[in-house]
């Protein structure tokens, strides 16, 4: 009898997988997911009601989203002519690169730490993945970048600007370095941006092996799952032959080009977010113990003594945060917090205050 059993069939490198885990968050302070923590304004939630009830969900949604592409140009400021190709968020197109590179004994190189999906999405598709240890203060190491794009040869690089899960922006000239050195493709992503206010998206015309890479789940609209890639029709064209149809519901592009003709909105919820940011980063310098590192991004990485005791005392008091301690060397005692509203962040900060070894 044939043994058709999931350890005969399935590679052994996805086995060895652990899937993404997303914690139960009901009845917690919710500061674990860099998610925009304010609602959209009534009124405007309203009229998103009524988009959803008029959509035509009987029919497939608009394959090449075309009213949505047009108010992303504007919203994003994307350059005259750059093209744009739209994900269900941003792992989607993450998979849709690997995939469209991924010849025998091709290579994706990253930064370690960072976004684990790079990481994961070159297991995933039979990617061998290079990860360059960042420098202990989280910057770029790039002689050690460069020894790796020659000697491995990089089919695709991943840059995250700022990074996750460190929040810092990277020195942009590095990067370009980065860039033309490389002989692949190089794509930054630029989930945090409206935090940091620095992009990549003016260099598109300068090198033609680049892609920036947006989402819209930082500034709010996380249920939605959109994401988008930015470059030279060249490139995605061809990575268009890999998306599946239909990608992008109807509701998504409905209720996301509505929310988009008041992009004021979002950008009102990114400027109070950076202002907290601001305060809460204050607010940790101060507490004993406790290293915050600086952030350009939604969220902010700090180092605790006895991370897991911290993390656990946190849960207790209805705070949840991201514990990263034993995800890297790098990031040991380390744990991330999202910036929340005020509200939030005050029981954060109170909740970490008792938590701490001294005060547990």
């Amino acid at each position: 009898m044939p043994d058709n059993s999931p350890q005969t069939l399935i590679r052994d490198e996805i086995r060895a997988l652990s899937a993404y885990h997303v914690p139960d968050s009901r009845g917690f302070v919710k500061l674990d997911a860099m998610e925009n923590p304010y609602r959209l304004p009534l009124d405007l939630r309203a009229e998103l009601g009524q988009l959803a009830a008029d959509a035509s969900l009987n029919r497939y949604p608009d394959p090449g989203a075309h009213r949505l592409k047009q108010q992303l140009r504007a919203a994003l400021d994307v350059p005259a002519g750059m093209d744009l190709l739209l994900g269900n968020g941003s792992d989607e197109l993450i998979q849709i690169l690997a995939l469209a590179v991924n010849r025998p004994g091709a290579t994706l190189l990253g930064v370690d730490p960072s976004f684990v999906m790079f990481r994961m999405i070159a297991t995933i598709v039979g990617l061998r993945y290079v990860g360059v240890a960042l420098r202990p203060d989280f910057s770029l190491d790039l002689p050690a970048l460069l020894a790796a794009v020659q000697e491995h040869r990089p089919a695709l690089t991943f840059i995250a600007f700022p990074n996750n899960p460190t929040g810092n922006l990277f020195d942009p000239e590095a990067v370009r370095v980065l860039i033309g050195a490389s002989p692949g493709l190089v794509v930054i992503d630029e989930a945090y941006h409206a935090f940091a206010g620095k992009s990549f998206l003016a260099e598109l015309h300068r090198f033609p092996n680049l892609l920036v890479m947006r989402t819209l789940s930082k500034l709010g609209l996380a249920g939605l799952r959109l994401g988008m890639l930015i470059g030279r029709a060249e490139w995605l064209i061809e990575l268009d032959k890999l998306r599946l149809p239909y990608n992008v519901n109807v509701l998504t592009q409905q209720l996301a080009a509505c929310v988009l003709e008041r992009v004021d909105v979002l950008e009102g919820q990114a400027a109070a977010i950076r202002s907290e940011r601001s305060k809460v980063l204050a607010a940790l310098s101060v507490i004993p113990d406790i290293r915050a590192f600086a952030t350009d991004a939604n969220f902010i990485l700090f180092r605790a003594p006895s991370a897991d005791t911290v993390f656990g005392g946190l849960k207790a008091r209805g705070v949840l945060i991201k514990n990263l301690n034993g995800s890297h060397p790098a990031l040991t005692d380390c744990l991330r917090v999202t910036v929340g509203t005020p509200e939030e962040n005050g029981r954060f900060l109170d909740a970490l205050r008792q938590s701490l070894p001294q005060h547990a």
